[in-house]
């Protein structure tokens, strides 16, 4: 089930959101970064220089919070197939590409409960 991503409109990418946890509200998958990527990559490529994967390097607190800040005040929108606007609590976007190739993740949470009845009683 495809869910698009847009910021004020613009489509930012979509994810099938292949995985889900309803009992925490919580859906991921495959991001596909659409035209209006370049508006928020900056931000999520933050995310990642402040938590890098490697586990023994050190999470830098200060990029984190600004991450944090940055991303709450995007205003960034979910909708499912049919249009609909899916209320989320947060939107994460996991870009650890350094040269612009591999992928991405969408990691979102839902509390709407009737998305997840929509979603789980679905063929």
């Amino acid at each position: 089930m495809r869910h698009t991503l847009k910021l004020h409109g613009v489509v930012v990418g979509w994810s099938d959101l292949e995985r889900i946890e309803p009992d925490v509200g919580r859906a991921r998958g495959r991001f596909r970064p659409g035209i209006g990527y370049d508006l928020v990559q900056p931000i999520f490529r933050l995310f990642a220089e402040a938590v890098p994967r490697a586990g023994d390097a050190a999470r830098d607190e200060a990029k984190l919070e600004r991450y944090y800040n940055s991303r709450d005040s995007l205003a960034l929108e979910l909708v499912d197939p049919s249009g609909q606007l899916i209320p989320t609590s947060a939107i994460h976007i996991a870009d650890y590409r350094t040269d612009g190739s591999g992928d991405c993740e969408l990691d979102v949470l839902i509390a709407d409960a009737d998305y997840w009845s929509r979603r789980t009683h679905s063929g």
